[in-house]
């Protein structure tokens, strides 16, 4: 699916309001890609990330949650109702896809700010292993297009900042 960036007044507000000088990085799924490249002015671009793709649903991909929930009724409801273990027919578990962007976040180093353009899932995934909260718990929160999460690494472990944030 494509990024909806029509609302230029938010991209604009969102490419002024993050740090000037911090280095970009995005998942290298288009929406992503695109999200990336309208934000980043003139900030240096750093080569995607396949490890910050969002959740791979195999075969529920691109279906309904009443097409899921109709193909798999009692798989669809443990993945919502207990992730963590639960695969998606061909698709990934919640923490599988923790230890993936785990992965990527670990070979991000050296800078001191960082902008990550990712999707709802990775964000949440990487909330949920930095705070400790349950998969199920962290499924509450909300992640809106174009919202700022701002979690910090402090040297004494993860910091989590503002959650949601719209500049």
């Amino acid at each position: 699916m494509p990024a909806d960036l029509s609302d230029t007044a938010a991209v604009a507000r969102m490419r002024d309001w993050l740090p000037p000088d911090a280095p970009i990085l995005s998942s290298d799924l288009k929406r992503a890609v695109a999200t990336a490249d309208a934000i980043a002015g003139g900030r240096r671009r750093l080569p995607h990330d396949r490890d910050l793709r969002e959740f791979d649903f195999g075969a529920w991909d691109g279906l309904r949650f009443d097409a899921v929930a109709e193909r798999d009724p009692e798989l669809s409801r443990a993945f919502w109702e207990e992730p963590g273990h639960v695969e998606p027919p061909g698709g990934e578990s919640w923490f599988q896809v923790t230890s993936r962007v785990q992965a990527a976040i670990t070979r991000i180093d050296g800078e001191k700010d960082l902008i990550i353009v990712a999707h709802f899932g990775v964000i949440l995934c990487h909330i949920a292993a930095v705070t400790g909260q349950s998969p199920k718990a962290v499924l509450a929160q909300q992640i809106d297009p174009l919202s700022v999460t701002e979690l910090a690494e402090t040297g004494a472990g993860w910091h989590l900042g503002a959650v949601n944030h719209r500049p």
